[in-house]
């Protein structure tokens, strides 16, 4: 159940950053209609664009991470004898998922101190750009978590768009 759970989040995760995508281009389209027919350059358009990077990062890293894309030394660890090629499996995921509570932190600390504060392009907190840190690290923790618990039953996890 945990691991249908953390499929269908992972696919909701790339569906969001898939529409992100296609947000960005749209709003980097506008900008240059505006410029070039218009006369006139949304000033917004670049801002907005730039903010739904940091959304679509955010969730593409974290379906990364669930699906194994991240950096990884499998070759090394694949020279190691079984017993220890498990051990250092569950060393990675443990500290990626560190790495995941880190980002949570640092990331509410941040978006905390600065959501007092807003954008001068866009009528959002300044503080949003911070928002996709948490999310990511929170997805990250996760899918860290779903990797333990599948090792330690001698399973893998399969990616959720196959």
């Amino acid at each position: 159940m945990f691991t249908r759970f953390c499929a269908a989040v992972s696919k909701l995760s790339l569906m969001l950053a898939v529409v992100g995508l296609i947000a960005v281009i749209l709003c980097v389209q506008w900008q240059v209609i505006g410029r070039y027919i218009f006369n006139d350059t949304p000033t917004w358009a670049e801002n907005l664009a730039l903010l739904l990077v940091l959304f679509v990062t955010a969730f593409g890293l974290a379906v990364g991470v669930r699906d194994a894309g991240h950096i990884g030394l499998e070759s090394l660890v694949m020279l190691l004898p079984d017993q220890w090629q498990r051990r250092v499996e569950l060393l990675i995921h443990a500290l990626v998922a560190v790495f995941g509570v880190l980002m949570v932190q640092s990331g509410w600390l941040w978006a905390h101190a600065k959501w007092g504060e807003k954008k001068p392009m866009l009528p959002v907190p300044d503080g949003i750009d911070y928002v996709p840190v948490v999310i990511a690290g929170v997805l990250i923790v996760l899918f860290s978590i779903e990797h333990i618990v599948a090792i330690l039953r001698g399973q893998t996890v399969e990616p959720a768009w196959n």
